[in-house]
């Protein structure tokens, strides 16, 4: 199937078997590699995209549901060689360990913010539900995107 959707901002028409998982289509087509595969059920949130504003699974979606959508991946944060105020925040407070989970918990932590910009610890807690990270723990991921909340910047697009 034919495509037109909005990809880091960018407008983009593009073939694709509608059957095709997001994450395979975000990886092998468009070559954005930050999202990354760790169980494939919709468990550890490592594939985590936002689509039209909403935090997703990509290993849960198939990319036939871009059609007409906005799609935001972890590369589509940095604006003009400026990374997002969220990434520098997981920096500061050291919110990364082996890196793997850090996309889907940055992209977790984007739609919450983009729809509450001062959000409570809990509504943090409950917005990175689906994010496992097996290295680090939660307490400086949580601290880093109250971090980003308060410089009034997280969810700037």
């Amino acid at each position: 199937m034919i495509l037109h959707f909005t990809l880091n901002g960018e407008e983009k028409t593009m073939e694709v078997p509608g059957e095709k998982r997001l994450l395979d289509f975000i990886r092998e087509d468009l070559h954005l590699t930050g999202t990354k595969e760790g169980c494939g059920e919709g468990e550890c949130g490592a594939c985590t995209v936002v689509l039209n504003g909403q935090a997703i699974h990509s290993c849960l979606t198939v990319a036939g549901q871009l059609e007409d959508s906005e799609l935001l991946t972890i590369e589509g944060l940095e604006k003009n060689g400026e990374m997002d105020a969220i990434q520098k925040a997981f920096i500061k407070k050291s919110a990364i360990q082996c890196g793997f989970c850090t996309s889907g918990m940055v992209m977790s932590a984007k739609a919450l913010l983009l729809h509450n910009p001062n959000p409570t610890q809990e509504e943090i807690k409950r917005a990175i539900a689906g994010n496992i990270c097996r290295c680090s723990g939660y307490r400086e991921i949580r601290e880093a995107i109250q971090e980003a909340a308060e410089s009034g910047r997280g969810g700037a697009t």
